[in-house]
């Protein structure tokens, strides 16, 4: 943090929206062991297929004062407005959106409804508390800038050329916490960070399917030519720098958030191979590259992200900690000694609890 800077103090009862989802539930434990933080956590978390209440399966009983969890869809405003008022909510930091660039081809119609609606509902609930509500801080992604040439970084001040459902549905999502800070006044801080990866990974995301593929002699699917961009961001990190925003941020700004680390999809799943073979060998004594799949590109696909976080670093003095060769080794040992996650998510164990605790 910046020498001298004062920070927002007094969050009591934060609420948390997709708390269970794989960058939610990281910050959730980021934030209950962290000194600065000594309020409450309410987690709501619709529970779709990638909502995973094992992600934090021991928060209920090691602490039943701090955190609460309710199964809610923000697109519900009733359900949101009773949980607000309930636990006299004076925060949020909002993750709950649909997230995968492949199902919003297939199925925009919920990536609108939840990350436009549901956006709706929380800035509206929030608006209503007035002076009693001290930040509404929003959790976006940079593919709302579009794709970049060979050269080049994003910036906050990027123009924003979504190329897919999902980052248009974030893009306007972006664009509704901004008005509502203009138009309304709402205390609000918006951050657009870039490919995250680590632990508690859905395994539909590139790096935890070819850990998990490469495991069981699968294969590894590359779309195109594997030469698309993206720069990687361990979630210990971005947690950090999203907790740095909501104490320090300037009321009304946007942050980026990058990890200094842009890789070809190529060279990455290469990469967990090589690890792979040296931790994890296959049975077959073969080479893990030798599993390498390209398949048909998908539509839209962006050729490259790269994100400048000058501003962040330079304003509030956060810059990433973890290498990317060390945040992805971490990250192959975390699923390689996970074999309950895992096998629940594999045989649909953890939706069989969803369906008997709450009946949907």
């Amino acid at each position: 943090m910046k020498e001298g800077k004062k920070g927002r103090t007094g969050f009591k009862n934060l609420l948390v929206t997709g708390g269970c989802g794989f960058i939610g539930s990281n910050f959730i434990r980021y934030l209950i062991d962290n000194p600065d933080f000594d309020g409450r956590i309410i987690n709501v978390d619709k529970l779709t297929y990638a909502g995973n209440p094992g992600n934090l399966a021991d928060f209920a009983a090691n602490f039943p004062q701090r955190y609460i969890f309710h199964k809610i869809d923000i697109c519900n405003a009733a359900e949101l407005e009773k949980v607000f008022l309930l636990y006299d909510v004076d925060a949020v930091c909002h993750f709950a959106a649909e997230s995968h660039v492949d199902r919003s081809i297939k199925d925009p119609g919920s990536f609108i409804q939840t990350n436009i609606v549901g956006t709706f509902n929380l800035l509206e609930t929030a608006k209503s508390l007035g002076d009693k509500f001290l930040l509404f801080h929003h959790v976006s992604t940079d593919e709302v800038y579009g794709s970049l040439g060979a050269e080049g970084l994003f910036r906050e001040d990027t123009p924003y050329r979504p190329n897919s459902p999902y980052s248009a549905s974030k893009a306007a999502s972006d664009h509704l916490v901004r008005a509502y800070f203009k138009t309304f006044g709402l205390p609000a801080t918006i951050s657009n960070c870039s490919n995250n990866y680590g632990p508690y990974q859905f395994p539909e995301k590139l790096i935890p399917l070819v850990i998990l593929n490469a495991t069981e002699e699968k294969p590894l699917p590359v779309y195109g030519d594997g030469k698309n961009v993206r720069d990687w961001l361990y979630v210990g990190d971005h947690c950090q720098a999203i907790w740095t925003i909501m104490k320090y941020g300037e009321t009304g700004e946007t942050y980026n958030i990058g990890g200094n680390a842009e890789i070809e999809n190529i060279v990455i799943v290469q990469m967990i191979c090589d690890i792979l073979d040296e931790v994890a060998p296959r049975a077959s004594g073969k080479a893990c590259r030798e599993l390498i799949t390209f398949v048909k590109d998908r539509p839209g696909h962006d050729r490259r992200y790269a994100i400048d976080f000058t501003k962040l670093k330079t304003d509030l003095g956060w810059s990433p900690q973890e290498s990317f060769d060390s945040g992805l080794r971490k990250t192959v040992n975390w699923y390689l000694t996970q074999k309950k996650w895992i096998d629940d998510i594999k045989t649909g164990a953890y939706q069989a609890w969803i369906k008997e605790q709450y009946g949907s």
